[in-house]
Order: structure tokens, then C-alpha cells, then sequence
């Protein structure tokens, strides 16, 4: 493997691929001021990127971004993609759009995420954490499975959080039991793992690849706009890193040639690496298409990749 690791910065990982993030079209979303997002296309951009679509629910904080973007690599393309992962009817429309795009698509950043939310359903009727962190991204990402260029990657954004807990695959909402906002954050972490696995399953003999990765610590972002007192209290023992540390591994993901061998990998400190031992929940075969089978059913809609 390449000799990144947790001391690597985002602007280190990206000038040693810069050869590979060359010509590329990206698609990140959650593209807000302040965010993970916004960060990963910075650091991408001055590698000359054929295009950077940068997305995210609010279409003025997205041109914030842009402008940001543009102030550091004024060559940089860019193309604006608003729409909310909160409903299937907004992500459906984004889809088209994205479709009567001329280019495809190389890399794909389901960064966008919500974190510690009070109890919410969306219009849809989900929970909204997993509705945003997984359902959302799962539609959006399997009807543009055409729009990738072979060798195409797919980056689920997870976090540490997988370990509080799994998939609550016959109560995904919180019909039958009160809310927790924290087991409701785990459970769509633990999807973005098993999403990657899935993926990695189906999709890997026709060229496509897709990593989870957690950004390895706590990071200063509007990602914590909801978190109270009490929340830092207990997260207090988190390590506190820079968005430059954090998205270091967005880049490797994104990018280093040397994980193609661990296809569906989960990556913490730009290195493929195991869940945690005690965590069977977010990870295996039989977990990701559970997982599947109830993000299909959730959407409405069965994807086959047969053709």
C-alpha cells in the first residue's frame, strides 16, 4: 500500500496523486461553507479535475463554496448541483439532471450527512438521519450507475459512530421503540460501510469501486450544529483533528491506484482497515444485503445489474 497514513494531510496525499485526480470528474456532495465537502474540493482543485460538481440542499451557500473555490484555482470548471437528500422526489430530479450531463462521472462523494438530530421524519416518512445519510444517497447513487466511467469510484462518507450500533433492519424509523438520536446516527453509519460492501459485490466485475471511510476523529465543521452540552461531554475523549488530517483520506479513497485490490474496503488514516472485532453488524455479506434488500424496499425501487 501507499505510504500514507494518519500524519498525511489532505494537500500531501493530493500533490502525490495529482497525476490521477488530473482530467477527473467529480461529484461531491454536501458542498457547504464550513464543511468536509467543501474542503475535499479544494484540495482537489488546483490538480486540474476535468470538472467539479459541487453539491448541497441550499444553492446560495453552495455558490459560497464555489466562489471560494474559484478564489484558489480560477481555472478550476465547476458546475452547481442543488437538491435535498431529505426527499426521494428532489433526488429523483437531480438524477436527470446529472444524466443530460455530456460528461461522466469518476468519483462520486456521498459526503452529505446530518449528525445528532432531534427526532424528525422526512416527507417521504424516514427518520431523517437515515433517510439523509443513507436512503437518500443509496437512490441517487444506484440510478446513476450508468453515468460512471469504468474505473469509476463511489466514496461513502461513514464515521466512527458505526460502533454505538447497527442497522435497525425491522424498525429503521423508530415506530416501535422512543428515538435515540445517537443509535439513529450509528445505524446510518453502519449502512455507509455495508453500502460500500454492496456495491463493491455487484458492481466490482464491472469495473466499479466504492470504500466507506471515516475521517478519523473530530472535526470542526457545521456537522455539530446540533449537538448539545451534554453531546460534547461525551465525545470529549474524540481526538480533534484538521479538515486537512480528515481529508487526507478522501483523497486516497478517491484516488490512490494501489485499492483496487481491497474493493469495498472500510478506511480509516488513508488505509483500508477492519471494523471493529465487536462490531459484526458493519460488516459481511449477509448485513450488506439485508441492507440492501431494506434500502430498496424503502425507496421503492429494485436495481439489477445483470445487463
Amino acid at each position: 500500500m501507499s505510504n500514507f497514513s494518519s500524519e498525511s494531510t489532505a494537500t500531501e496525499v493530493a500533490t502525490a496523486l495529482a497525476a490521477r485526480i488530473a482530467g477527473k470528474v467529480v461529484l461531491i456532495t454536501g458542498c457547504a461553507p464550513n464543511s468536509l465537502g467543501e474542503a475535499a474540493a479544494l484540495t482537489i482543485a488546483p490538480h486540474s479535475p476535468a470538472l467539479l460538481i459541487l453539491s448541497g440542499r441550499n444553492h446560495s451557500l453552495v455558490e459560497e463554496t464555489e466562489k471560494t473555490i474559484l478564489a484558489k484555482a480560477s481555472s478550476v470548471k465547476t458546475r452547481l448541483l442543488t437538491f435535498d437528500l431529505a426527499n426521494l422526489k428532489s433526488v429523483r430530479q437531480a438524477v436527470t439532471e446529472v444524466e443530460n450531463y455530456p460528461e461522466q462521472i469518476d468519483v462520486l462523494f456521498n459526503n452529505a450527512g446530518i449528525m445528532a438530530t432531534p427526532f424528525e421524519k422526512t416527507v417521504d416518512g424516514f427518520e431523517s438521519q437515515f433517510a439523509v445519510n443513507h436512503i437518500g444517497p443509496f437512490l441517487f447513487t444506484m440510478l446513476l450507475v450508468k453515468k460512471f466511467a469504468r474505473g469509476g469510484r463511489i466514496l461513502n462518507i461513514s464515521s466512527g459512530g458505526y460502533a454505538f450500533g447497527g442497522v435497525r433492519y425491522d424498525d429503521p424509523n423508530f415506530e416501535n421503540q422512543s428515538y435515540d438520536k445517537w443509535l439513529s446516527y450509528a445505524q446510518s453509519k453502519t449502512a455507509n460501510i455495508l453500502f460500500s460492501e454492496a456495491i463493491a459485490d455487484r458492481l466490482g466485475s464491472k469495473g466499479i469501486f466504492s470504500f466507506s471511510l471515516t475521517p478519523g476523529g473530530g472535526v470542526y465543521t457545521n456537522l455539530g450544529r446540533h449537538l448539545t452540552p451534554e453531546d460534547l461531554e461525551m465525545l470529549s475523549s474524540v481526538t480533534i483533528i484538521t479538515k486537512e488530517q480528515a481529508v487526507a483520506t478522501y483523497i486516497v479513497a478517491g484516488f490512490d491506484p494501489e485499492l483496487e485490490t481491497h474493493n469495498g474496503a472500510f478506511m480509516e488514516f488513508c488505509k483500508p482497515v477492519p471494523t471493529k472485532e465487536e462490531c459484526a453488524w458493519a460488516r459481511g455479506k449477509e448485513n450488506a444485503d439485508k441492507l440492501w434488500a431494506l434500502s430498496e424496499k424503502m425507496v421503492g425501487e429494485k436495481f439489477s445489474f445483470d445487463a
